[in-house]
């Protein structure tokens, strides 16, 4: 069977990450996201400042793959992907607003391009910038930010190898405070 072409597989890509984007707003356990999205060996880095992991502790580093089946958390920072969205969710909550969810056109799709890991990984990239409104758990401090996600390495069934967010660490780091 030829391979898809670029223009079908930027459709493919474009509604794997719209659909992966409206999960995550709607407020899907991040479990679900992981094995309806991402491939097993996924990895999620979030970008800050190292300094930062003092009370963020999700920043600066790459959670690679799934927490085994029957494993508990990690209390100590993790490495795996369920382990982000672990610390994520014990540090920060999400609130979508009115223009969360971006429209299709706003999700910029190069179906050839090749991620960060290169050619180990699948191809194609896409980019898409957000905005919500987020909250300490610890302080109930909150702010609105706009952030963006690169989402790379698709497998041939569409399912991401890589996601990369560039989000506000200084306001998160105010926000969580001492």
């Amino acid at each position: 069977m030829p391979a898809p072409s670029p223009t079908t597989r930027a459709t493919f890509l474009r509604s794997t990450a719209e659909s992966f984007v409206k999960a995550f707003i709607a407020g899907t356990s991040p479990c679900s996201i992981l094995d309806t999205y991402f491939t097993s060996s996924a990895q999620i880095h979030e970008h800050g400042p190292a300094w930062a992991n003092a009370r963020l502790p999700f920043l600066g580093k790459t959670f690679t793959g799934r927490r085994q089946p029957g494993s508990t958390p990690s209390h100590d920072g993790g490495s795996t992907c369920d382990d982000y969205y672990d610390l994520l969710s014990r540090t920060l909550s999400f609130h979508p607003t009115e223009r969360t969810a971006p429209a299709s056109v706003e999700f910029v799709v190069d179906a050839e391009a090749l991620g960060p890991g290169g050619e180990e990984e699948g191809k194609g990239v896409v980019t898409v910038k957000m905005s919500a409104a987020f909250k300490s758990v610890k302080s109930g401090e909150g702010w609105e930010e706009e952030f963006v996600y690169v989402l790379s390495g698709f497998d041939e069934e569409g399912r991401i190898g890589r996601q990369e967010l560039w989000a506000d660490p200084l306001s998160a780091w105010v926000a969580v405070g001492e």
